[in-house]
């Protein structure tokens, strides 16, 4: 077992749980590598006003 499979426990530490967890404390997550850099894209150009 290498180190991810370490830390997953159940359904705590999966990829899943993560999204889950940002997105309750609300944090945008994208889907997509794509959607992903177009979130930080809108979240910095909101940032800077």
């Amino acid at each position: 077992m290498g180190h991810a499979g370490a830390i997953v426990s159940g359904s705590t530490g999966t990829a899943g749980a993560t999204r889950r967890a940002l997105e309750a404390a609300g944090i945008r997550v994208g889907s997509t590598p794509t959607q992903t850099s177009q979130l930080v894209r809108t979240r910095l150009t909101e940032s800077t006003g």
